[in-house]
């Protein structure tokens, strides 16, 4: 059976997890809590089950994810004595191919399904339910449609040319692999049916959302992520005119925070789940800061402070080595972004290349200035900009996934560094081996 067929038989964790509710309601089954009996009549205390379940499996195995594409985008290393393949095969060391079993695409990929299948019972027990006005499930379906175009757009970037899946919501009669550009184009239609909904749906949730999404818990702030979302989406697709049209309704802010935007909640409080990315520094098992971060830096960058020089010195590892911990995140109760205000910036930046060059060099230089880097003074040709651009998303975006899809998207993934003569940089993963070839 496919990943996503076996999902059948799982609640995802959901019902397992704390509510924002006192209220306790009679389940068909009390013994033995079941999809089918959320999906009967639901109730917002059973519906608010489903939103926190699929708030926690947005976090799932996303450790991995952003480990693995940082690798292989050379953002950092993994050193570890309990597993070679991250100095090994993600960095092509003598290896012909990944291995379509291995943990370092499976988990991140079913993870990515796992929570889009929760997000698909979430959308029928709203429907089903008889206890909320349709102004309300305007509001599930807003929430659900957008984070399954997140998790689908996730999947993608790791899958690339191989095609994913977009139709799940049958786990009997699951849709076809298409290709990527068809499942940009489909997330690009699930964004703005959830936006569809999200403009129906009032002023407020009929549920609550974690405190890392405050500011976004809301039907219209959630849209202006929904915006931010297509926008990235558009670039992939080389869509500048409608990036820039859906950066209009985002929530980009010129002046404001940098790293402000919608995330992921963590906390290391008992029965929670942990930030997995943060690691304490100067451990023999690391993340070691790819000693090109540190090099190809502008001096006074304050975006340097995402790294820690190792006080015991430089690390060494299967012929690899560096001198700097990634200091992304700094503690296990940090939020993981799923969005910021500087990639929004960045991506207006990089969607007015060849049109207006010039807005282009002031939001490039709106980002250097809020990092305490002088103004952009290098040529303005559309391929020196996108250099510039792809820059600046190096240092801002850092440890966030971004590198390797930028660096593929932009047919520039030889420019990134190969550290042994046999390493490699690979374009994608492959399909795991539990799905049909």
């Amino acid at each position: 059976m496919t990943i996503m067929k076996n999902l059948k038989y799982i609640f995802c964790l959901s019902l397992l997890m704390v509510v924002f509710s006192c209220e306790i309601d009679e389940l068909p089954n009390p013994n033995g809590p079941s999809i089918e009996g959320t999906q009967l009549d639901a109730t917002k205390s059973q519906l608010q089950t489903l939103v926190t379940g699929s708030e926690d499996l947005l976090r799932q195995e996303i450790g991995f994810y952003y480990d693995v594409v940082s690798i292989l985008g050379r953002e950092y290393y993994f050193f570890t004595g309990s597993d070679p393949r991250y100095t090994g095969e993600l960095l092509g060391k003598g290896a012909s191919s990944l291995d379509n079993a291995g943990f370092y695409g499976t988990r991140p990929y079913f993870g990515r399904y796992r929570c889009i299948k929760n997000l698909n019972v979430l959308i029928e027990a709203a429907q089903s339910s008889t206890t909320i006005t349709q102004e309300e499930l305007n509001g599930y379906l807003g929430f659900a449609k957008t984070f399954q175009a997140y998790e689908l757009h996730l999947a993608a970037n790791l899958q690339y040319t191989n095609g994913i899946r977009v139709e799940t919501s049958d786990v009997d009669n699951l849709g076809a692999f298409v290709d990527y550009d068809a499942a940009l184009t489909a997330i690009q239609s699930l964004l703005d049916e959830a936006l569809g909904h999200l403009n129906n749906a009032g002023s407020d949730f009929p549920f609550s959302l974690s405190s890392a999404m405050d500011g976004f818990a809301s039907p219209s702030s959630l849209s202006s992520f929904n915006r931010g979302l297509k926008a990235r989406i558009a670039l992939y697709q080389n869509d500048k005119a409608t990036a820039l049209s859906a950066l209009q309704s985002s929530f980009i802010n010129p002046g404001g925070d940098m790293n402000a935007g919608p995330a992921r909640y963590y906390s290391a409080a008992g029965g929670d789940f942990a930030n997995n990315l943060f690691r304490v520094p100067d451990q023999a098992d690391a993340i070691i800061a790819h000693p090109s971060y540190v090099a190809d830096a502008e001096v006074g960058d304050a975006r340097l402070e995402k790294v820690r020089l190792r006080p015991s010195g430089t690390l060494t590892l299967d012929d690899l080595s560096g001198d700097y911990d990634v200091w992304v995140f700094r503690s296990l109760n940090d939020p993981v972004p799923y969005m910021t205000n500087s990639e929004l910036i960045l991506i207006r930046a990089e969607a007015n290349i060849g049109s207006n060059n010039s807005a282009a060099v002031d939001n490039i230089n709106l980002v250097r200035s809020m990092n305490g880097v002088s103004d952009y003074s290098g040529g303005t040709s559309d391929s020196e900009l996108l250099d510039e651009v792809l820059y600046q998303r190096r240092y801002s975006l850092f440890g966030l996934g971004h590198r390797w899809v930028d660096m593929r998207r932009t047919g520039k993934l030889g420019d990134l560094p190969l550290d042994r003569a046999e390493d490699d940089v690979w374009e994608k993963f492959p399909r795991p081996v539990s799905e049909p070839q």
